[in-house]
This record gives C-alpha cells, structure tokens and sequence, in this order.
C-alpha cells in the first residue's frame, strides 16, 4: 500500500505503474516455461498477441512478423492452465484480466472443447489526445473510421479520459466486448472517471445507447463499433437530445460511409428527389439526383489511414452535401510527430477553392466564371481539371465572365444573350449536353 500511494503522487508514476503491472498480469498467466520464453524475448512493447493452437508451437506475433516461443508443442494442459487464472469466458468466447486491455479469446471443436486461445495484449496509450484536442474542447461529435487495429479505441479511450478528467464533463462509455474500459467490473484507469455500461450481447449495443440517455444523464456519450442500423438510429436520437456523441464505426473512408445503406444514417441518409425543370436547370444536373435526408448525427469526422495520420472533415453536412453533388473535398490532414506535437500538413480553409474543392494558392489571377444553363457540372469539371486555368462555375449570372447553354429554348437562349452581352459577359451555345461538346466550349474558353 505504501508503495501504492508514493506511485499515485503523479499522473506519470501512475501511468509507469499501470504499465508495469499490466505487463506482469498478461505474462503471468502463461505456465512457467513459456513465461521464462517470453521474459527472454524481452519485446513486451512490441508484442501484439501470443497464439496457441493444440498440437502447435506457441506463436508471439508482431506487426513485422511472427516468433516461436518454443520448440515443443501446446498440450491441453497448457490450455486449461490459462483458462484457470482467466476465468469465465463470455458468450462471445472471449474473456479478461481484471483491471485490464488484455484480451483472451477461444478457439473451440465441434465437441465445444478449447483448442486454441488467442492472447492479445491491450495497451493504454496516453497522449495521444493533443492532435484533436481542439475539437474535442469545442465538444463536437466526433466519428472515427479506420482499419482493425488501427487506433480507433486507443483514440476513443483517450478522449472519454479527457472529457471527463480535463474538462469535466459528465461522460458514460457504452463498452461492447469492454474493448474501452478492459474486462471486470471496475473500468481500467486509461478511461478517467469516465462511468461506463457494459453491452451483455453485441445485438443490444442500441439499448443501452438509449437507456445511458434517458438515465444517467450524460454530456458525452462514447461508444466503440457502430454496426448496425439500429445503433445508427440510437445515435441520431442521442444527437437529437443534445448529447456529444463520440464513436468509431466499420468502413475506411467517408465515401465508404455514403454508400453503407445500414450506416448512412449516420451523416443524414440519403434521398432520391426529383428537381424541378428549372431548378435541373440551374443547378446543371439531372432532373433525379440524391440529396442528405437530414442532418448527420456528428459534426466531425476523421479517418485514421495510419495510426498517426488524420484526416478530418469538418462541417460533416456541407462536406456530405458537396460529396452528392460530384463536387471534390479536401480534408485537414494531420500528422503526429511525437506524443505531445503534430503537424498540419495542409488546411483547406488557408486557400480558396472553386465550387469542386480545389485548392487555389492565394493571391494568383481572378478565376474565370462561367454560368451553366442546362449543362452537367460534372462535364464541365472533368473538362476544366486539366486546362491549367482557374475556372469557377457561379450561380449568379451577373458576375459570370461566360455563359454556356444548350440551345433547347428560344425563348430563355434569348434571355440569356440579352442577360450575358448586358453583364458584359460572352455567350456560348453548347450543341449538345454531352462532355465531347462541353470540352470543346471550354477550350475556346481557356485559349
């Protein structure tokens, strides 16, 4: 005990504690002879699982390749030597070390007998939260996608800890597998005074979504592996009460997201409408195009392509919306160059962009401004991407410096003339609404 309280004077004597008595409760549970292996190894921080299948050697993985811990073969009783200091295995064939990440899973025959366990080690990974700190102080709703293994619960862990430590928000962690806050009924300290409800079966993830709500009175709701429609409907009922939603859902990538018909709820759905005649018009689109349904139930979302390269989309709505049009997006990216410093290594926001999301440098020639009457922006964007001239297309007839049409209406072509040599600006007629017409207008444009 003596020694307890001198480790817990400081958060980092706590964190060197943590970390020593996580990696003596993992290595313990293996008999001795495989324990004296692993102690020799000496690669605990580098270790991402031990595998052993009956009638097998024992297998230390890591991310560069796999090690034989023995020459001898795994017997039932090593086996039922770890099952013994594990534990109960849960529903899911999975079970715990009691106050921490680790996680062993089982592998039965047809007999339902074990023959194989999977012992994974699970590590608290502090200061990772200075690269999004920011938008987690502004308290937006945050979704994370990436890969397995990439980092999204060691993210997600780290900001249920900084909400609720730093700045004291009231944050309930809705924990599947206890892949947030560890195996047992006290949460692992990576997670701060985080309270957290534990999920019995996957399938009712969505319940207990909604009941943290309706009775524990949160700021900040975190939940792990977002999968299924219905937890995608709980979390636009928590959005819809106000409450910071912060999760980690299947896909890679935000286009990933738009066309997964069970989670596209969760940045608004997606409609078919058809526009009016004038309005296809207008917008220079097809009389059927999708439209966002409703407003998406976080406001920010980041996608992990490594574990310390983000990508982050802001005003998740406008970029949803832009991304329906055909329109390009370009998210911040940041890159994290020790645990305390990233770098950003491009913000949109500092450069102006057309109405694609290109980037433009600052300070270079005015755009060119071209008015669409008819035409398919998408033509007109593959058709200027290679032309080496800036060129905007404006809704606003007035400030257009050309206008292309399809000749299909007398009466608006002539309106249009009247309009475009008023405004000063030049009148093309677009033989027909095709990119082969298109590109020929907008290279007399650019010559």
């Amino acid at each position: 005990m003596e020694k307890m309280e001198k480790m817990e004077k400081t958060n980092e004597d706590l964190i060197k504690f943590a970390k020593t008595y996580e990696q003596e409760a993992f290595l313990n549970i293996f008999p001795a002879d495989l324990l004296t292996s692993l102690k020799k190894l000496n690669s605990y921080d580098e270790m991402i699982e031990v595998v052993l299948d009956l009638g097998r050697p024992p297998e230390v993985r890591y991310h560069k390749g796999i090690v034989k811990l023995a020459e001898r073969l795994v017997t039932q009783a090593d086996l039922q030597a770890i099952i013994k200091k594990v534990g109960i295995f849960d529903r899911d064939n999975r079970g715990g070390i009691e106050k921490t990440l680790h996680r062993i899973s089982a592998i039965y025959n047809r007999k339902n007998e074990i023959i194989g366990l999977t012992c994974r080690v699970g590590r608290a990974l502090y200061g990772k939260i200075d690269i999004i700190k920011d938008l987690v102080e502004k308290g937006a709703s945050i979704l994370v996608l990436g890969r397995p293994g990439i980092g999204k619960t060691t993210l997600l862990r780290e900001i249920a800890r900084y909400s609720s430590d730093v700045t004291k928000k009231r944050v309930i962690i809705v924990d599947s597998n206890n892949e947030i806050g560890g195996d047992g009924d006290v949460p692992h300290p990576g997670v701060g005074s985080s309270r957290r409800m534990q999920v019995p079966l996957n399938k009712e993830q969505y319940d207990i979504m909604i009941e943290a709500v309706e009775n524990h009175n949160p700021e900040v709701i975190v939940v792990d592996e977002i999968g299924r429609m219905e937890e995608a409907v709980a979390c636009r009922t928590i959005s819809e009460r106000g409450v910071t939603l912060i999760g980690t859902a299947h896909g890679c990538s935000l286009t990933n997201l738009i066309t997964n018909p069970t989670l596209v709820d969760l940045i608004g759905g997606i409609q078919v409408v058809t526009l009016s005649d004038e309005e296809a018009q207008h917008r220079g689109t097809q009389k059927t195009v999708s439209e966002r349904k409703a407003s998406p139930s976080f406001d920010t979302l980041i996608e992990m392509d490594e574990p310390d390269l983000l990508k982050i989309y802001r005003n998740l709505a406008e970029v949803v919306d832009k991304l329906l049009r055909g329109f390009e997006v370009f998210p911040e990216i940041r890159r994290r160059i020790s645990d305390t410093e990233y770098q950003v290594e491009r913000k949109p926001n500092l450069k102006s962009t057309d109405p694609y999301g290109r980037e433009s440098p600052a300070g270079e020639n005015k755009a060119i401004k071209i008015y669409c009457n008819g035409i398919r922006q998408s033509y007109v964007e593959r058709a200027i991407k290679n032309s080496g001239v800036r060129v905007e297309i404006t809704n606003a007839l007035e400030t257009s410096n050309y206008v292309l049409s399809v000749g299909d209406d007398l009466n608006k072509e002539r309106y249009l003339q009247e309009k475009a040599e008023k405004n000063g600006a030049i009148y093309l007629e677009v033989k027909k609404n095709n990119l082969s017409c298109v590109k020929d207008a907008i290279r007399k444009i650019t010559n």
